[in-house]
């Protein structure tokens, strides 16, 4: 059951994010998600284009790497080791209200969070450029229809989506929640017209290539599984920012239902279109296979407002909350003016040179590099929490300024180095590498190494007594 803690009582010697109201924790009567708006989270996080391009992967050069069998076999294991890490990862956020920054502090240390935090948030914001980027591309799609191309400017269609996200997230989750309600409604709906449209004129084509197939259990089957979890690893770091908002009464086992059951809603019905999609066309770009799909005037606008919806939904989700979170973090600024901030650095982030075929290998190379510490971070917190504090937390410490988390856990900040340099001997499993190492090591080292470190106080390790 979620804690009260009273937010009076932090502002005695707090720290920075004590003094941000928007950091302090979340009491029962501040949470605004109930079952349905949380669900729609990762609905409408799971629904766009850069997933159904995952489903269309599995067809390579008009035959099928995974058959259908061998497709959601891999999604299940994938989104099951997905929701047993949001469950476990949340639960320090659900009971006692402290968002992903504070988290880190409990391992890391305060002036060790203000490094670590940035290999999530600096990414987020990168991504919320990108998308916003594509998404205006697509925006500026509809104004050409609409104005029969009297209006062309991808420039205006870049920076209106973005003023667009900027004013819906200034009221936090009780916008990001309408606008997932209504987003997850409308993309959904999308892909079940596309999926009939599927099932009813190319049966014959999707049975041929992607359902009688041998395809392989072998390395892209787990290749496969990586690339699932690899789209939700920097998520499922910061499900404090999530879970905290959620209402209270949900057990362990209903949480982690309501990221199981969604995901597979959303990520299950979306991989099978860009399957179903690439086998009755040949075409694993889905934005060049569903214009093939249809055969009117209206598809570029069909398409064009999927793509608006979709790069929307990922950014309230995935890209706007926790960096919004981390710059208050820094600076101390109330969180409306820390998510125009936000807004601007997406803007500035180059995204229009980002999404260029020719930075291709060079955006791959940005993300192998930030993966590789996002495996070794969600182990250290994860041990932290169950294994040396027993899931017990101090909140009214935690937000100190000069207390027991002051300065940097140098043994949270070894470990992740050593896991994350593990992680690049095959950065096709950096993932699955960093976590496991960091895993080992994080708990070896706070046994053995600087014993006298503050850190371990209420640990295993330490007792309130020694």
């Amino acid at each position: 059951m979620p804690e009260k803690v009273n937010n009076d009582e932090l502002l005695e010697n707090a720290d920075a994010a004590a003094q941000t109201d928007s950091l302090q924790p979340l009491g029962p009567e501040d949470r605004e998600m109930g079952t349905f708006g949380y669900s729609a989270l990762w609905i409408g996080d799971g629904v766009n284009m850069g997933n159904m391009t995952l489903g269309a992967s599995v067809i390579v050069a008009g035959s099928a790497t995974l058959n259908i069998w061998q497709t959601f076999t891999a999604a299940i294991i994938a989104i099951g080791i997905i929701s047993l890490m949001f469950a476990l990862n949340d639960r320090a956020g659900y009971r006692t209200g402290i968002p992903y920054v504070t988290q880190l502090k409990m391992s890391f240390g305060e002036k060790g969070t203000l490094v670590s935090s940035l290999l999530r948030a600096v990414p987020a914001v990168i991504w919320y450029g990108i998308q916003s980027w594509i998404g205006g591309t697509a925006l500026n799609e509809i104004f050409i229809i609409i104005s029969n191309g009297a209006l062309d400017n991808v420039a205006l269609g870049f920076i209106i989506l973005l003023a667009i996200q900027i004013l819906l997230s200034m009221k936090g989750f009780k916008s990001i929640k309408w606008v997932e309600s209504v987003a997850s409604v409308v993309l959904m709906g999308i892909v079940i017209t596309v999926f009939t449209i599927l099932m009813t004129n190319h049966s014959d084509a999707i049975r041929d290539t992607w359902i009688n197939t041998s395809g392989s259990w072998g390395i892209p089957f787990w290749g496969f599984i990586m690339i699932f979890l690899g789209n939700y690893a920097a998520i499922f770091l910061s499900a404090a920012d999530y879970s905290r908002e959620l209402k209270t009464g949900y057990s362990d086992k209903k949480r982690g239902l309501l990221y199981f059951i969604p995901i597979v809603i959303a990520y299950g019905s979306v991989i099978a279109v860009g399957a179903m999609l690439a086998s009755a066309t040949g075409f694993t770009n889905p934005a060049r296979g569903l214009p093939a799909l249809f055969d009117n005037v209206y598809i570029e606008l069909f398409i064009s407002v999927f793509i608006v919806f979709g790069s929307i939904a990922v950014n309230m989700v995935a890209n706007i909350v926790t960096p919004t979170y981390v710059i208050q973090l820094f600076t101390k600024l109330n969180y409306k003016i820390a998510v125009i901030i936000t807004g601007l650095l997406a803007a500035v982030s180059f995204p229009w040179i980002l999404v260029q075929d020719d930075n291709a290998k060079g955006l791959d190379m940005f993300v192998l590099t930030y993966s590789a510490f996002l495996g070794p971070m969600i182990a250290i917190l994860l041990v932290e929490y169950y294994l040396l504090r027993k899931q017990h937390i101090d909140v009214k410490e935690l937000y100190k300024k000069d207390g027991q988390f002051a300065g940097t856990n140098k043994a949270a900040i070894i470990a992740m180095l050593i896991a994350a340099g593990l992680a690049f001997i095959q950065v096709d499993l950096a993932w699955i590498i960093g976590f496991v190492s960091a895993a080992i090591i994080y708990p070896l080292l706070m046994k053995y190494t600087f014993k006298k470190s503050a850190f371990r106080k209420n640990t295993i390790f330490k007792n309130n007594n020694q």
